[in-house]
């Protein structure tokens, strides 16, 4: 229904208001969609309750394959008929649905080879690990839906991955740096600007005074008139919207927010490099410690602790310091990946799709952002398992484990049973592992498909972090005097 919503108001809302709805909107329901995911894992011992989360938890996974195989491509596409003035109604929506159709086709085959992909382990190892990695692989059941599910949302996981190595490992680097660098001082910029009008004025009366006379211009002349006059209109542009922002209450208040804004980028890249030393150690630990890639690359217990695998448990001690700080990872990626699409754009390859410009950026452009956004939080969840796999497997589950005391009051020893927190030790009828993390280990070959995309996202960073220290500062007017998505006609944040 949220999307539903979502879409409609796309359809009758302008388009200076849809990406507040649709960004809003996005956000809570993959919050939502989280929040039930760890609620799980606390839960897990809790009887028929476990089950009814679980049904809720698959129940929203199913939510999320409606919004992208149909709801989200038919807002997209009746969209694209609607910048047809001569276009009904009736035939936008027949149309959008003849294009959806093929996204629903798309979807039942990855649910169908789902069903029936064959998921047998290697029987060739003999070792206790091995047993325990078959286990897994048969504990989340049988159930044909339930592997098309599964199959299905780590195919949308998969494409997440991609994504976050894209827009989430540059924007990690691009978004810290960006706030303590700043931007240049838009009355240097406008000064710059004029005396490149003058420079160009004085070409064009130059190539001008050549035909005082009645003779006409040579080709060649013509042909750079034309280009400076070009570039002249270009420059004007620059000096109105230089203009603005100098005159401005709202550069004045981001000015006076300066000191501000540096504490932010330190704070932001300090997490950065947090996550990255985390990602890294516990990579790292897969490749010396796990079970092999035919397993995806699954690892039991932690043998190179990492801050944040160490930190979450901890916090679990008090609630709910936990939620807390997965939510704020949750946020943190997002921002992140928002800032990146922001500087990159979006792209399918080589071909540049859409640019993400305040108040000039196009419905679909918006559509493609809500859905990239959805991916990379699904792929969140993997991510975190990446940086605190013992949280993600068994939450703040417990068992009890017998041990011996000697008393100094009687002869002899007595038996003392301690709590112990669940690790790849406990026996299995008293540690029940998250179904999240059952959900993204159904299937080995994504697994290991997103342990080297892990080693791909720290390499991304550490390139965005290169290249972000050698640029310099970004105008203050970056993408507004660029050309946009949008026609100079239509309306502007500007023109407001």
């Amino acid at each position: 229904m949220v999307h539903l919503r979502t879409g409609l108001m796309l359809m009758s809302a302008d388009r200076l208001r849809t990406l507040y709805y649709m960004d809003t909107i996005m956000k809570k329901l993959m919050g939502e969609m989280f929040k039930i995911t760890l609620l799980v894992s606390d839960i897990a011992q809790s009887g028929s309750y476990f089950h009814i989360w679980s049904f809720l938890l698959l129940t929203l996974y199913s939510v999320i394959l409606f919004c992208v195989f149909f709801w989200i491509p038919f807002v997209y596409f009746y969209y694209e008929e609607k910048d047809d003035d001569d276009t009904s109604k009736c035939t936008q929506i027949k149309t959008a649905l003849k294009y959806t159709l093929g996204f629903a086709v798309i979807c039942a085959l990855l649910l169908l080879v789902g069903a029936f992909v064959p998921l047998n382990v290697p029987n060739n190892k003999n070792s206790t690990e091995w047993e325990k990695v078959k286990f897994l692989f048969e504990e989340l059941g049988s159930s044909h839906g339930l592997a098309a599910l599964s199959f299905s949302i780590s195919s949308l996981t998969l494409i997440g991955m991609l994504a976050a190595i894209t827009y989430t490992a540059y924007g990690m680097s691009a978004l810290p740096l960006n706030l303590i660098k700043g931007t240049r001082s838009a009355a240097y910029e406008r000064l710059e600007n004029t005396e490149d009008i003058e420079e160009v004025e004085q070409h064009i009366q130059t190539i001008k005074s050549k035909s005082k006379d009645g003779r006409p211009l040579p080709a060649r002349d013509k042909r750079a008139l034309k280009q400076f006059e070009e570039r002249l209109r270009t420059l004007k542009k620059r000096e109105r919207h230089l203009e603005f922002i100098e005159n401005s209450w709202w550069t004045k208040f981001c000015g006076a927010l300066r000191p501000l804004k540096i504490v932010w980028g330190i704070f932001f890249i300090l997490v950065a490099l947090l996550f990255v030393i985390s990602l890294f150690l516990s990579n790292l630990d897969k490749a010396l410690h796990s079970a092999g890639i035919d397993s995806g690359f699954i690892i039991f217990g932690a043998n190179l602790s990492n801050p944040l695998n160490m930190l979450l448990p901890l916090l679990q001690t008090v609630f709910p310091l936990d939620y807390i700080l997965i939510t704020i990872i949750i946020m943190y990626f997002i921002f992140t990946s928002m800032a990146g699409i922001r500087n990159i754009g979006i792209w399918f390859f080589w071909i540049r799709l859409y640019k993400i410009r305040r108040g000039r950026t196009r419905p679909q452009a918006l559509l493609f952002l809500c859905m990239i956004l959805l991916l990379i939080v699904l792929h969140t969840s993997y991510m975190i398992y990446s940086l605190a796999p013992q949280y993600v497997m068994y939450g703040s589950q417990n068992y009890l484990i017998e041990t011996n005391v000697t008393s100094d009051n009687r002869k002899g020893n007595s038996t003392l049973f301690v709590p112990k927190r669940c690790d790849a030790d406990a026996p299995e009828d008293q540690c029940t592992v998250t179904r999240t993390y059952l959900f993204l280990h159904k299937f080995w070959f994504f697994s290991a498909a997103y342990y080297f995309g892990n080693w791909a996202f720290l390499g991304v960073f550490l390139i965005g972090l290169i290249v972000s220290c050698c640029k310099g500062k970004k105008s203050v007017i970056e993408g507004v005097d660029e050309d946009s998505d949008i026609s100079d006609d239509e309306p502007s944040v500007y023109s407001v």
